[in-house]
């Protein structure tokens, strides 16, 4: 065998081996970057009522946390509102209203929300979170209207609107549901409804023909998502407002499954 050959074959060999060990230096990196934990969004949940308290807000709470052991996501409750101040709210992916009432939170605390919000956090609402800072307009945008009155609690036939929606996708075009439905006044235009009441299906309707019950749109830099459902304990065992819930959260953080 020539000199050349013998170099070239040498060659060969060196180049075969740079291969082998780039190869098993990318094959380690690739599975270091598997290794690494999923970000698991956290999320925080704000029951604090300074008017009506509903009883339903330490089941609707459980359920959440029920909910987020099946799921990607982590539940913290608080009622206490200074949590809502610019460091502890960016710890969280989203906030969540849980019938809240009135008056909850001083000018200094709002204004880390409306920042928390402005920069990419995301906002739902259950039920009284309508009922909840009447003399906060930029909050009553953000959730999408505020509650006006309510019927004796009753069933009533919801129609889906939307049934392209996470919280709605599992629906059929009518939902007969049991709760305390709302009349709502100041209803942003800007929303996406997903489902309106018929109003001919129970008494006590004031909304008419536009009477939405479930909406979500983008607002100041977040995603916003409010249900009227969840007056009662009851509800939160209906595996239909399970779903509901969830597919409204998946919506916030951006998960549209």
């Amino acid at each position: 065998m020539g000199v050349r050959n013998v170099l070239l074959m040498g060659l060969t060999i060196v180049f075969l081996l740079l291969g082998c060990e780039q190869g098993a230096k990318n094959a380690k990196d690739s599975s270091a970057s598997e290794e690494l934990p999923a970000i698991i969004p956290k999320i925080l949940v704000f029951t604090k009522t300074q008017g009506y308290r509903h009883q339903a807000i330490e089941k609707g709470v459980s359920t959440l946390q029920d909910l987020s052991k099946a799921n990607s996501f982590t539940i913290t409750q608080t009622e206490n509102s200074e949590d809502f101040n610019e460091d502890n709210l960016n710890k969280y992916s989203l906030v969540i209203f849980l019938s809240t009432t009135l008056d909850v939170l001083d000018e200094a605390q709002q204004q880390a929300f409306t920042k928390y919000i402005n920069q990419g956090g995301n906002y739902m609402g259950i039920h009284a979170a309508t009922d909840t800072e009447y003399d906060w307009p930029w909050y009553g945008k953000l959730v999408g209207a505020y509650f006006k009155s309510h019927p004796e609690q009753q069933q009533a036939t919801i129609d889906v609107v939307d049934r392209s929606h996470p919280s709605t996708k599992h629906l059929d075009e009518k939902w007969a549901h049991f709760d305390e439905w709302y009349n709502f006044k100041m209803i942003n235009p800007d929303i996406n409804v997903l489902m309106q009441l018929d109003e001919s299906s129970y008494s006590g309707g004031e909304n008419g023909d536009n009477h939405p019950i479930a909406w979500h749109h983008e607002y100041e830099g977040g995603r916003s998502f409010y249900t009227g459902l969840g007056h009662t304990e009851e509800a939160y065992d209906d595996p239909d407002f399970q779903k509901h819930l969830l597919g409204g959260i998946f919506y916030c953080l951006g998960q549209n499954e």
